[in-house]
């Protein structure tokens, strides 16, 4: 929905609800999001966010008779796209996931034809005067960036989808927009990394004669289509993980010129003071199937864990004082998860910048782990929960 005041659309991803085929994300849209939209907005027009695995992008694409009945539907229901997760390629739901979910990763072939799948999908269905966003993974998983090949097979195959949006552009009038998306161990990870790849890959003088070139467009022309077609999507939590100060990294993107496509507001562990207590309420988060990304502040230093259970060996190993923020999204209307806490106000902090200075068209919830989190935060069915989630963030805008 448009928060209106220039703060953009607001909405959830429904990345919380079954949807790895195109069946199974049928049914959750069809099923919550009316329900979702009549509590939250039922006298205006509700933005969706749709997840769309390679699989569903893929059925969209072949056939007009599958997107005409998503506009139909969104139509009926006073709804419209503008922005679609592209991040998981394949299942997400009630399997283990863990660092394969950024695979095939952006030197593919696989993750290409996919972004532009849903490309495709995103200039057909979002209405006249939307610019939608594509989610989409760091460019791929730390440890399998093994040297300067690898970060150029990315800006490659990153370029060839510019190229794409660009011809897009030219042939339906819909700007659609590839967000990439920081996260705890990945390549793109830290804001400053992101900056930092972004002013030395993909937009720099050699990135902008490539696409001039894939495109065939001038090399003037090129500079702007990057800026246009290339940003990223602001995790909130994922950025409180990293101990930034959430209002100086936005400034620094507002600064290089990188365009936040998607403010995503999600909100992530926060441990002040690690101790027997805290571990033994932490282990039912670290039963998931999720990636758990730690960052460990100790005497001054940081240490990065793959997931909690190599946290808590550390501790066990060596106790004694230090913090803890894990990657685990939380609902974001809480701040005291009992022996812990949230990094809730991190995301007060970004919609504060937000408000004064808007950052982004598109904000979205992303707390996808409903179906992972301890009974004791379940207060309500999934429309409820979701629901508070949107009555709080709009609580933080007015």
């Amino acid at each position: 929905m448009d928060l209106g005041k220039g703060l953009g659309h607001l909405t959830y991803s429904t990345l919380v609800h079954p949807g790895d085929n195109w069946d199974e994300i049928w049914n959750s849209l069809t099923t919550y999001v009316p329900k979702v939209k009549e509590r939250i907005a039922p006298k205006e027009r509700f933005g969706v966010s749709l997840r769309l695995a390679a699989e569903s992008a893929q059925t969209l694409v072949n056939s007009r008779t599958e997107r005409d009945k998503l506009k139909k539907f969104l139509d009926d229901n006073d709804m419209y796209l503008y922005t679609v997760n592209a991040f998981p390629y394949g299942p997400f739901k009630g399997r283990i996931v863990k660092e394969q979910v950024y695979e095939p990763d952006w030197r593919t072939e696989e993750r290409t034809q996919y972004t532009i799948n849903v490309a495709e999908v995103l200039a057909d269905v979002a209405p006249e005067g939307t610019a939608p966003s594509i989610q989409s993974p760091p460019l791929g998983f730390k440890p399998r960036v093994t040297g300067p090949d690898v970060v150029a097979a990315f800006t490659e195959h990153v370029l060839r989808v510019a190229a794409h949006l660009v011809e897009l552009r030219e042939r339906t009038g819909r700007t659609v927009g590839l967000a990439l998306e920081p996260e705890p161990y990945c390549f793109l990870e830290t804001t400053d990394e992101t900056v930092d790849y972004f002013r030395n890959h993909l937009y720099s003088g050699a990135a902008a004669a490539r696409l001039a070139k894939l495109a065939g467009i001038p090399i003037s022309e090129a500079h702007s289509a990057l800026r246009r077609h290339v940003g990223t999507v602001f995790d909130i939590c994922h950025q409180a993980v990293e101990y930034e100060n959430i209002s100086v990294s936005l400034q620094k993107l507002v600064d290089a010129g990188i365009p936040v496509f998607k403010l995503q507001e999600a909100a992530a562990i926060y441990v002040p003071q690690v101790d027997e207590r805290a571990i033994d309420v932490l282990h039912r988060y670290a039963q998931t199937i999720y990636l758990t990304q730690t960052l460990e502040k100790k005497d001054g230093k940081f240490t990065m864990f793959l997931n909690l259970e190599d946290a808590f060996a550390a501790w066990k190993a060596n106790p004694g004082p230090r913090e803890w923020r894990t990657h685990i999204h939380v609902p974001v209307f809480l701040d005291d998860l009992g022996p812990f806490r949230t990094t809730r106000f991190a995301i007060e902090d970004a919609l504060k910048f937000h408000k004064a200075n808007p950052v982004s068209r598109q904000l979205e919830i992303e707390t996808y782990t409903w179906d992972v989190l301890p009974d004791s935060l379940k207060t309500g069915d999934i429309v409820d929960y979701v629901c508070r989630e949107l009555e709080w963030v709009q609580g933080q805008l007015a």
